[in-house]
């Protein structure tokens, strides 16, 4: 058995997919690899609008893609497979007994970002962030027109970085408050004197 090298293509199809994450599975000592290049989010990401700027920043990626990884731990990612290990009429049940609670927080997690942001724009996210639907996608099943989807996802994102305490701005105050060190009196001695 002699091992071939791969081609030029595959080489460069699988550097193509190296920006991976590694991202904590249902079992927080699994470690789950996701390839960040099949996500619409760092796609808009890398894209540069009319103004030289990039479509999303960086807090509204990292926002999207914190609700995505809600989603996965969560467990609603969808089953592409069978699933052979649960046996109808037995075994473990439906009920949140059946599930851990790293899976029910991620759950509750995933259900207050969604209320945060507002039913009206959490459609998209959904679709966006955690289906990794295209924009294109969005705008033919929701009936919008072109390029609305894109500025409706810039509005949820920000909703939700609001949700999550991040702004692509810092702020605080514009200058440090004066303050003068001084040593203390010495043992016995009356302040001032």
């Amino acid at each position: 058995m002699t091992k071939t090298s791969p081609s030029p293509r595959a080489s460069a199809r699988s550097s193509q997919a190296s920006p991976a994450r590694r991202q904590r599975g249902r079992d927080e000592s699994a470690v789950v690899r996701r390839n960040m290049c099949e996500s619409p989010l760092t796609w808009l990401a890398r894209r540069k609008g009319r103004d030289g700027q990039a479509m999303i920043d960086a807090v509204q990626l990292a926002a999207g893609e914190r609700l995505r990884a809600e989603f996965t731990r969560a467990g609603l990612t969808p089953q592409v497979t069978s699933r052979w290990s649960a046996m109808p009429g037995g075994g473990r049940g439906n009920g949140p007994e059946a599930f851990s609670d790293m899976v029910l927080s991620a759950r509750q997690r995933l259900n207050d970002a969604l209320v945060a942001v507002g039913p009206e724009l959490s459609g998209v996210l959904m679709d966006v962030c955690c289906f990794l639907k295209g924009l294109e996608e969005v705008e033919g099943t929701r009936g919008w027109p072109a390029r609305t989807a894109k500025v409706v996802l810039c509005l949820a994102l920000d909703r939700l970085a609001a949700h999550y305490g991040w702004s692509s701005a810092a702020t605080g105050r514009g200058h440090a408050p004066m303050r003068a060190w001084q040593a203390g009196a010495a043992p016995g001695q009356a302040d001032g004197t």
